[in-house]
């Protein structure tokens, strides 16, 4: 693949001493991940890609209950994992378990990193997707993908999350917080599944953007692997019985073969254990 140089003298040191070897000598794409929902988004659209056009990555995959995510060479990539996991906020406690993916770009020179998954999708997409076939050749398509993809990022990834933490994780019972964690979830989950039935429009949806009933694209695999864990995140089936068209896009998606891998135990660093990295290893 050809190496593309770019001007940026402050990513050129991305790399440290203690950088594992696994990281530092990949080239072309690599990715370090571990199977989270975050890391999810990534694994799949990287599989689609395979699938679509033969392509090709590397993939090192991180044990977050080691901390290794706040060590000084995942910093250089990534300086969003810095709060360590003892920190004793334990309010913050479901966000220290460091920030992954990480995707790098070793076809520029110097490598580019990419931190934040969505942006990682997005990075994919303008780089990679020569055909648009999980993006859009129109704009005003492709600015409806990124307004579902970080609609999600920003409204329903942190509320189900923090409605899983106070149900599963937290020190003591907060019913305030479960009561209003799970409210908006479960709002959020209507505003997805309005979309979807054409409850507004009159159209009834396959996917989150694009004209008629849709495109599988980006905002869809941005979305997916948090909504598909409705259940780990403590809503029970009755809950779920008014979202059917959101139900219907959950089987819809999890069909897809690319998905099926992305989300794979290949990416479980306990499943792989020779994938995982470790400082200066």
């Amino acid at each position: 693949m050809q190496r593309h140089l770019y001007s940026n003298s402050a990513m050129v040191e991305i790399y440290t001493a203690d950088t594992p070897a696994a990281v530092k000598n990949a080239t072309g794409l690599h990715l370090i991940t571990e199977s989270t929902p975050n890391g999810k988004k990534v694994q799949i659209l990287l599989e689609e890609f395979k699938a679509a056009y033969g392509t090709e990555w590397t993939t090192s995959l991180i044990d977050l209950e080691t901390d290794e995510q706040k060590e000084s060479w995942f910093l250089h990539l990534n300086p969003n994992g810095m709060i360590n996991s003892s920190f004793s906020c334990w309010l913050l406690n479901c966000y220290l378990q460091g920030k992954i993916p990480i995707l790098i770009d070793n076809t520029l020179t110097p490598p580019f990193p990419v931190m934040e998954s969505s942006a990682e999708l997005l990075y994919l997409i303008d780089m990679f997707d020569k055909d648009c076939i999980f993006g859009f050749d129109s704009k005003h398509e492709h600015s409806e993908a990124v307004q579902w993809l970080l609609f999600w990022q920003a409204s329903g990834q942190p509320n189900q999350g923090q409605h899983s933490h106070f149900c599963k994780s937290a020190p003591e019972t907060v019913p305030y917080a479960i009561s209003r964690f799970r409210t908006e979830t479960l709002r959020i989950y209507d505003v997805l599944e309005a979309r979807l039935s054409g409850r507004w429009t009159g159209v009834p949806r396959e996917y989150l953007a694009g004209t008629g009933k849709g495109k599988y694209s980006i905002a869809d695999i941005g979305t997916w692997p948090w909504v598909r864990s409705w259940r780990s995140a403590q809503f029970a089936n009755e809950d779920m019985a008014g979202f059917p068209c959101l139900l219907q896009w959950i089987a819809r998606i999890a069909e897809r073969p690319a998905v099926q891998r992305g989300i794979s135990s290949f990416y479980d660093s306990e499943e792989n254990p020779e994938l995982r990295v470790l400082t200066n290893r």
